[in-house]
């Protein structure tokens, strides 16, 4: 027999095969792709889904050490609160009964780069009056134009 396993015979005796000790990590590097491919389908979409067209700049992103709430100023000048749709009159409010841990509530500004620089200012005081103190602004990073030679 070429290539497969031979049993030795004495008298009457057979030798047994003796067990094999290693792992079978096969399975758990299948289960560990799968779990991959999972994750990097689904990181894009737990972002804020409001589309708008943020202005470039170099500054170097922040460290966040909890997820922040978002305040997003459409090119229209629609106002919406995480993903959902808010009349100007009702953001501080529903900000207010949604920071649960006080005033130290980190929120996020996004605003559309054709959006007047006074309507996000308007929203900015709106925040500031209502005693929101980390307030940032949300831009796209800039990526440097190539030099001619």
């Amino acid at each position: 027999m070429a290539g497969g396993v031979q049993m030795i015979e004495r008298g009457r005796r057979s030798r047994r095969r003796r067990p094999i000790s290693e792992i079978n990590v096969t399975p758990f590097v299948d289960v560990m792709l799968v779990l991959l491919i999972v994750f990097m389908v689904t990181a894009p979409l737990l972002t804020v889904g409001v589309p708008v067209d943020l202005p470039k700049t170099r500054a170097q992103p922040l460290s966040q050490d909890r997820e922040p709430l978002s305040v997003t100023i459409k090119s229209n000048g629609q106002i919406f609160l995480q993903n959902t749709p808010v009349a100007e009159d009702d953001l501080v409010p529903k900000l207010t009964a949604i920071a649960a841990n006080g005033y130290d509530q980190r929120v996020f500004v996004r605003g559309d780069k054709s959006v007047d620089y006074g309507r996000v200012m308007e929203v900015m005081g709106m925040l500031s009056a209502a005693g929101f103190t980390h307030i940032g602004l949300v831009t796209d990073v800039a990526h440097p134009k190539p030099h001619d030679q």
